[in-house]
């Protein structure tokens, strides 16, 4: 199956919108197909602020309205309490909400970003997906995150070469309790490294300090910034560790 087969057969659907590359192909495709797919950016304090301002931009640059949600996620204990199925309950979470609001503005199958690269083995997001009936184009076109990398970038998107970047909450180890004040702290220190210059990162809280994870290229560089890294993450974690395993 191609992407024009798949929204020929489904002409009109809610897409799950972040504005990461898989999802910003997947709106690309079907305004392409000349489908009506309307796109929802589902905020919550999970998200940081740059995640959403890459999504208004992609969505002005394909001429398309994007539509904003607000979801308190902590709301939920059993995501609060970040078991290692947490993702399945924020999924859930996530997905009905959407499902509710698109039900309401007239449109009854919901899309996702999910590729045919993602592990479906184990993860409980995607179990949570397929309890919701929510359809996974990229995945049953069978196009790979490389792929998509690519028609990415002949399209013409920005988004080609961003870096994955999972949820604020996966910085959190399983079993500690999430909250807002903990999220914004993350973000604040990933904020400091991005307006350093660094990229394609993770800052993941151990022990209530920064663990940070760079690619071993940029290892040099974090070093040699050593004390400027320090006081600019100051405000966020009193103590920062740099991970010599890398990302």
């Amino acid at each position: 199956m191609t992407l024009q087969e798949f929204f020929t057969e489904h002409p009109k659907a809610a897409l799950g919108f972040s504005g990461g590359v898989d999802s910003s192909y997947l709106l690309y495709a079907g305004i392409k197909a000349g489908a009506d797919i309307r796109p929802y950016f589902i905020k919550t304090a999970f998200q940081p602020e740059f995640e959403l301002e890459d999504a208004k931009r992609l969505c002005a640059q394909l001429g398309a309205e994007l539509h904003i949600i607000e979801l308190d996620a902590l709301a939920n204990p059993d995501v609060v309490k970040n078991p290692a199925n947490r993702c399945y309950y924020c999924k859930t979470g996530l997905f009905g909400t959407l499902q509710q609001r698109a039900k309401a503005d007239g449109y009854t199958v919901l899309l996702d970003g999910t590729n045919a690269s993602d592990d479906a083995g184990d993860r409980p997001g995607m179990k949570a997906l397929t309890e919701m009936s929510v359809l996974s184009p990229l995945r049953l076109c069978g196009l790979s995150k490389a792929q998509i990398r690519e028609l990415s970038r002949e399209a013409g998107l920005f988004t080609w070469d961003k870096p994955a970047y999972a949820c604020l909450a996966t910085r959190v180890p399983t079993g500690e309790a999430i909250t807002e004040a903990l999220l914004a702290r993350v973000e604040g220190a990933e904020q400091v490294l991005f307006s350093l210059g660094f990229t394609d990162f993770r800052v993941r809280v151990f022990h209530d300090a920064a663990r940070v994870q760079l690619k071993p290229a940029q290892m040099q560089q974090a070093l040699s910034r050593r004390s400027e890294i320090l006081e600019n993450m100051k405000p966020y974690f009193e103590i920062v560790l740099l991970d010599l395993n890398g990302r």
